[in-house]
């Protein structure tokens, strides 16, 4: 049987996912590439993956995709690496600049500024560099390791899943993994769930490794990881994500919404 092509995206919220994979887990059975979000899904669409964490909106937006149970990328709260900068007030911003590399991030934030701030500004995408966005727009969608990064010191800084959760009282999925329907692995959910189970018996290591190719401290990536980020999908973030695909619906950001197909 050739190899499954998994996606996994380039940013620190993925590693405790895909961990097993990334070290060589299964080998004989996956073969996996880093890419950033938007690119996963452009590549799970086209074919060029099996199986890829794509950003939750996509589900809605590729045919025929099917979702793995119980597993996900989600905040209950505030992730701290999806942001919106600006240097005034949300209610005042007439033009956006969006990280190209963001789907799901772009259609909460535009729910968001209509919802939370009443204001339906221009948007444009640029790469993910703060004070070049914010050259040319009022305000920046910074998502993934980029955010992290940021000096939050030089800017009004709101988190979007915390505003999210102010909004619904639910957490925001971010990222799910999804299966092309041509897929023929029963015990596929499995090597998934004992990918993550690796990442979070290992995040000792994992936590020292990001650290440093992140240039950030080891407490703050350990935070992010065990505090920020949610990696498992029960009954409340399947509320959340439901909620966010009526809402975008009702924004036209996407058609009827569907039921999700999950992996049986």
């Amino acid at each position: 049987m050739a190899k499954l092509r998994v996606g996994i995206v380039n940013f620190l919220n993925s590693k405790p996912l895909a961990w097993g994979f990334l070290k060589g887990h299964h080998a004989d059975l996956f073969a996996p590439t880093y890419h950033p979000p938007a690119m996963v899904a452009r590549m799970l669409g086209q074919g060029n993956l099996d199986v890829g964490l794509i950003p939750s909106i996509e589900v809605q937006r590729l045919p025929q995709l099917r979702v793995l149970p119980d597993l996900c990328v989600a905040a209950r709260h505030e992730v701290r690496s999806v942001l919106l900068l600006s240097r005034c007030p949300p209610e005042e911003i007439k033009k956006v600049a969006l990280d190209q590399n963001s789907r799901t991030s772009v259609a909460l934030l535009r729910i968001l500024l209509r919802e939370r701030w009443n204001v339906d500004p221009e948007y444009l995408h640029e790469r993910a560099d703060p004070e070049r966005m914010l050259a040319e727009a009022d305000a920046a969608l910074l998502i993934g390791d980029p955010a992290l990064k940021v000096d939050r010191d030089r800017y009004l800084v709101h988190d979007l899943a915390g505003e999210w959760h102010a909004l619904t009282g639910l957490p925001f999925v971010f990222a799910v993994w999804a299966v092309r329907p041509e897929v023929d692995l029963p015990e596929l959910p499995f090597y998934f769930k004992s990918s993550l189970r690796y990442g979070l018996s290992s995040l000792d290591i994992l936590v020292r490794e990001a650290a440093a190719e992140l240039g950030l401290e080891s407490s703050e990536v350990r935070e992010y990881l065990t505090e920020s980020l949610s990696f498992f999908l029960r009954s409340d973030e399947i509320e959340g994500l439901e909620e966010f695909y009526r809402r975008a619906h009702k924004h036209g950001l996407i058609l009827e919404p569907k039921p999700i197909d999950w992996w049986e």
